[in-house]
């Protein structure tokens, strides 16, 4: 592929996104940053605080959610528990997944719809495992009983469905295609919970995309027809 195909194809996949981001950056700077900061701050002290003996209890009682555990207490975690990193994995694999698409997600949907996705993802991911645990290793999207002590935290599941939303509202289908297949073959690859998590984080995020693409395209269809002369829709 020659580097003007190259070229064209970065500006076609990437053209949009990348303009919106440097159009806020340019704008604000790293004021512009604030949840991704904040969630980078709180991912390192949670880090810090559950490497302390008596700070692992602390984080135990409010960010730690697993399928054993009650559904209002799952649910009073989760917010939480989304900046718990994973105690078997490095810290710096969580602080960089927030730092990139968290701040990429942030300058270009905005704040508020950034920790809406992150949380409906995250939360997918915690009501699958429940789902899969109840289903059983015996059905095609059951969890073995073992699954509902494992401790599920951390952001992963949040940076899948934040870049999966992202690359559809700024037509990135390449790399939404990317994302999903490499989720799909991690779970091929090594079938645990994590890895089921994610593709649930995806399907809940498609769900949300397929709604606001029918949102939209009925808002179209509105507008467009009161521009014919169309008479307007009464209640």
């Amino acid at each position: 592929m020659s580097a003007a195909a190259v070229s064209a194809f970065a500006r076609r996949e990437w053209g949009a996104l990348y303009g919106a981001v440097r159009s806020a950056l340019t704008a604000n700077r790293w004021r512009a940053l604030p949840l991704t900061l904040l969630s980078v701050a709180l991912t390192a002290f949670f880090y810090v605080l559950q490497h302390h003996p008596r700070g692992l209890r602390v984080v135990h009682d409010i960010g730690f959610v697993r399928a054993e555990d009650p559904l209002w207490l799952a649910l009073l975690r989760t917010p939480l528990s989304l900046f718990v990193p994973a105690l078997d994995l490095p810290v710096w694999g969580a602080l960089a997944q927030i730092l990139l698409v968290f701040g990429i997600a942030e300058l270009a949907l905005g704040r508020g719809r950034t920790l809406a996705i992150a949380y409906a993802s995250t939360l997918a991911g915690t009501t699958y495992a429940r789902v899969g645990v109840a289903v059983g290793p015996d059905g095609p999207f059951g969890l073995p009983a073992s699954d509902a002590r494992i401790v599920d935290t951390g952001p992963s599941a949040a940076v899948v469905g934040l870049a999966v939303y992202v690359c559809y509202r700024y037509r990135a289908w390449v790399t939404a295609g990317l994302v999903l297949v490499a989720m799909i073959v991690e779970v091929v690859v090594k079938p645990n919970l994590a890895g089921k998590e994610h593709l649930a984080a995806i399907g809940a995020v498609l769900v949300v995309c397929g709604a606001d693409a029918l949102l939209r395209r009925r808002g179209h269809s509105l507008r467009d027809g009161s521009r014919s002369g169309a008479p307007p829709i009464r209640s």
